[in-house]
């Protein structure tokens, strides 16, 4: 590298290094990008240190501007457009990153218009043979434009909304939603097409296809993006197909194979009690035993132990599980719960927090423990001699179920 170079690097700290792929002002964040710029089209330490070089210069450009000291943003401004006129290939190759970059600054800011502009310069450079990986880069300069083209279809929208469908303005409105969005698709189609993780790009351009209708495209996409091999897992794709299909009142049956991926890929999702709740009504007995297996692995995550909705259908299901004779199945889940689960949910620390944060909570608990535990557990023990005039009702119910309902040895 070059004196100047170097010490652009140098100076350049590891926090706006960071820093330069994160931009919250636009509710936008990116932090899976600069590790991908900085490995297409480099290979080697020259190739590294040009893009740790533009890099640099381009934080000191923002620092610059954003305190207003105009005279020092054009000198590193000049210094980085020599960069780019540099006649290594390898360096003009790389153009389009730091084009990328610079556009991704621009929109953290707001500034709209000239981010368009610099994708639109950086979409159109062209020096020496493009390799794959410059191939992969060009369609994402293209998808940015795309989700600049979706902000302003989306605000069209939205005005479109407050219009009378007799008006003038509304037609006007309407053809400038038909413009965008052909740019738009244009824009969106191939990037998600290649294999990667595109969710922003997948869920703009299911919108529009589902705003005209075009619901067969959105199923097509939304599938490939979830079940297509090529493709990285990724929970999302999931939740959209999911989300989708359940806006068309898709079979019960097809909602529930999307969800069961979900599940052995996130078994503590929120979407996990929608899950049980449509198990549930299932004709299958392997659907309703899965149930029960469902509930179970949302509370062995600390994060859903306070979740009083997974309680309340847990201590309803248990019931309702037992009262059909299917024993085996809470046996099953519980013996590989057994040694942990009451230091986890039922002991007595929990009890007397429970109690005072959320009574609710702690009876819906305390019915599960004494149908588990027996009604020595420390748990149900506590929550049963609570004297509280509101639940008085409720705490006998709860000790007359785990009387008739307790899987627990007599006398444990």
């Amino acid at each position: 590298m070059s004196d100047f170079s170097e010490e652009l690097v140098r100076s350049k700290t590891e926090d706006e290094q960071e820093e330069s792929c994160m931009f919250s002002g636009t509710g936008m964040s990116f932090p899976w990008l600069q590790k991908h710029i900085e490995t297409v089209a480099t290979g080697g330490k020259k190739e590294k240190d040009f893009a740790q070089t533009t890099s640099a210069c381009l934080s000191f450009i923002q620092e610059a501007l954003l305190k207003h000291q105009w005279q020092q943003a054009a000198e590193y401004m000049h210094s980085y457009f020599q960069i780019l006129e540099d006649s290594d290939s390898y360096k003009r190759q790389a153009a389009p990153e730091i084009s990328l970059q610079h556009a991704l600054y621009l929109l953290h800011h707001g500034m709209f218009e000239d981010a368009n502009r610099n994708l639109s310069h950086a979409e159109t450079w062209r020096y020496g043979e493009k390799s794959a990986s410059q191939e992969v880069l060009i369609n994402l300069i293209q998808a940015y434009k795309g989700l600049l083209q979706y902000y302003t279809w989306s605000k069209n929208k939205m005005e479109l909304s407050r219009l009378d469908k007799e008006d003038y303005a509304y037609n006007t409105a309407f053809q400038n939603m038909l413009n965008h969005s052909g740019k738009m698709s244009v824009n969106l189609c191939t990037l998600i097409q290649t294999p990667g993780v595109w969710d922003p790009f997948v869920k703009s351009y299911v919108e529009m296809l589902e705003f005209y209708g075009d619901r067969d495209e959105a199923r097509e996409v939304l599938t490939n993006y979830a079940y297509d091999e090529k493709f990285p897992s990724n929970p999302n794709a999931h939740i959209y197909l999911y989300n989708f299909l359940k806006r068309e009142k898709a079979p019960r049956e097809k909602l529930i194979s999307v969800l069961k991926i979900l599940y052995q890929i996130v078994p503590s999702h929120k979407l996990m009690l929608e899950f049980h709740r449509l198990l549930r009504k299932s004709d299958k007995e392997d659907h309703r035993k899965l149930a029960l297996e469902v509930l179970f692995g949302v509370l062995d995550f600390a994060g859903c132990t306070k979740n009083i909705t997974a309680w309340k259908y847990l201590a309803k299901y248990l019931r309702q599980t037992l009262m059909e004779n299917h024993l085996a199945w809470v046996q099953e889940e519980w013996n590989s719960r057994k040694n942990w689960w009451p230091g986890f949910h039922f002991s007595f620390f929990w009890a007397k927090t429970n109690w005072k944060e959320d009574k609710a909570l702690a009876c819906e608990k305390a019915l599960v423990a004494g149908i588990l535990l027996g009604k020595g557990c420390r748990y149900f023990r506590y929550i049963s001699k609570q004297d509280d005039q509101v639940i008085k009702k409720k705490i006998k119910r709860i000790k007359k179920s785990v009387k008739k309902y307790s899987i627990a040895n007599p006398g444990l």
